[in-house]
């Protein structure tokens, strides 16, 4: 996969992780010796991102100095976000600084892993055929760290369903591919689950499921786990 752009949630405040990020944004936590936002970084940009865009609000500062001093020399750009505008419309202002339609987003908190790149070039395959959303998700199995204890979706047929009782459960992995279009006629700030839930009764959100571990560092409990 060459060539898309990348944008790394990191506005959020990372209040599950209690002491924590009191004085240190969620996305600057070391987990197995790296940085959170550098292992993204480095993963994507090794599958072949050419452009990141990373949105910041809660102690932006140390974000914006942590990128310019180590990340001299790459295509990324921060987008701070005075007021936080929510998952689904600090996606949607991002478009305001890249000319490309289609985006993949991904969370801050999800500690990529070398197992997760065949299948992640996989679920990027056919970036430019996603007319709406696609998101990334993992049986309950192979998804570590923090979860619900629901699932999040159901997948038939590659289309994403409501989760239900009588249903396996399955996780949001942290991932998706969003096409510009879904977020006209929005306001400024929201969720990205009033999207998710709008495509989802439309049966216009795909999905695919992850085979390989991935790890979800959401909390502080996860934080410490091996």
């Amino acid at each position: 996969m060459k060539n898309f752009t990348l944008m790394i949630l990191c506005a959020g405040f990372g209040s599950r992780m209690r002491n924590l990020t009191r004085s240190t944004p969620k996305p600057l936590l070391k987990y197995k010796n790296k940085i959170l936002l550098k292992n993204t970084i480095d993963f994507f940009i090794n599958i072949g991102s050419d452009e990141i865009l990373v949105n910041t609000h809660y102690l932006h500062n140390k974000i914006k100095k942590y990128l310019e001093t180590n990340f001299k020399n790459y295509p990324i750009q921060i987008v701070y976000e005075k007021t936080i505008l929510g998952t689904g419309g600090g996606v949607k202002n991002i478009f305001n600084y890249t000319k490309r339609k289609k985006i993949c987003v991904v969370n801050s908190d999800i500690f990529w892993t070398k197992e997760n790149k065949p299948h992640i070039k996989n679920f990027l395959k056919n970036y430019q055929n996603v007319t709406h959303c696609k998101m990334l998700m993992s049986k309950d199995i192979n998804f570590l760290g923090l979860k619900k204890e629901n699932g999040d979706f159901h997948l038939k047929r590659n289309v994403v369903k409501n989760w239900k009782s009588k249903n396996k459960k399955l996780y949001y992995s942290g991932l998706q591919i969003v096409s510009k279009n879904i977020f006209n006629n929005r306001k400024k700030m929201f969720p990205m689950n009033e999207i998710w839930t709008k495509l989802i009764k439309k049966n216009k959100m795909r999905g695919y499921l992850i085979p390989s571990k991935i790890r979800h560092i959401g909390d502080k409990k996860s934080f410490f786990e091996n």
